[in-house]
């Protein structure tokens, strides 16, 4: 049997526990939709949701920011808020 030391990243993974949802930093969430600061800070003003967070930054729960973009927009990416 392995040791926990000779394991590898892979064999030491374990699932998240039922109703845990890992928070996507501000740099992620610009990650996954290609976008810039700005653009990410003009969703949120109209209303993209934010999870709250006690450490510096904000999160964003993937799930609730695709939800709120298919409400929203077709294209997440050429969407931005006309104020």
């Amino acid at each position: 049997m392995n040791t926990p030391a000779k394991r590898t990243k892979r064999e030491r993974r374990v699932p998240l526990p039922a109703g845990l949802v890992p928070l996507l930093t501000q740099r992620e969430i610009e990650t996954y939709y290609g976008v810039s600061t700005w653009q990410i800070d003009q969703w949120r003003k109209a209303g993209m949701p934010a999870e709250p967070f006690a450490g510096q930054g904000r999160r964003y729960d993937l799930a609730k920011c695709q939800e709120w973009h298919a409400r929203h927009a077709t294209d997440a990416r050429s969407w931005s808020a006309a104020a």
